[in-house]
């Protein structure tokens, strides 16, 4: 979310030094969050994969057993499926809805512009 700030405080010609709050520019810019943007990507991969075939290669990858070797320091990096399962949580959607395109489309579209969603 900083480097999103960043840039979109070069996009308008400020700085920080200038000292105009993160809420006026974006107020100014009316962009969505990056964040939002990234995970529309990554539902709809996640849709498109769902929809083929259970012996298509994109699918047989699921079921690839990785072999773990020992553990290193720290907590472990979370795997796509955990982070798809969190974002699914959000935005309030079941694997289940992948199936059907319209409504998958439908509900992960974010608006590029707020000013459209209204």
């Amino acid at each position: 979310m900083v480097a999103e700030m960043r840039l979109i405080r070069w996009m308008c010609g400020y700085m920080r030094m200038d000292r105009i709050s993160n809420g006026s520019i974006k107020d100014l810019v009316k962009v969505v969050p990056i964040e939002d943007k990234l995970r529309e990507i990554k539902f709809r991969w996640f849709a498109h994969v769902k929809r083929r075939s259970a012996n298509a290669s994109v699918r047989r990858c699921e079921r690839i057993n990785i072999p773990r070797g020992k553990r290193g320091r720290g907590r472990p990096k979370k795997s796509l499926v955990e982070v798809i399962r969190e974002d699914l949580k959000v935005v309030r959607l079941t694997e289940d809805m992948a199936q059907n395109r319209r409504l998958w489309q439908d509900r992960i579209k974010i608006l590029d512009h707020k000013e459209l969603a209204s």
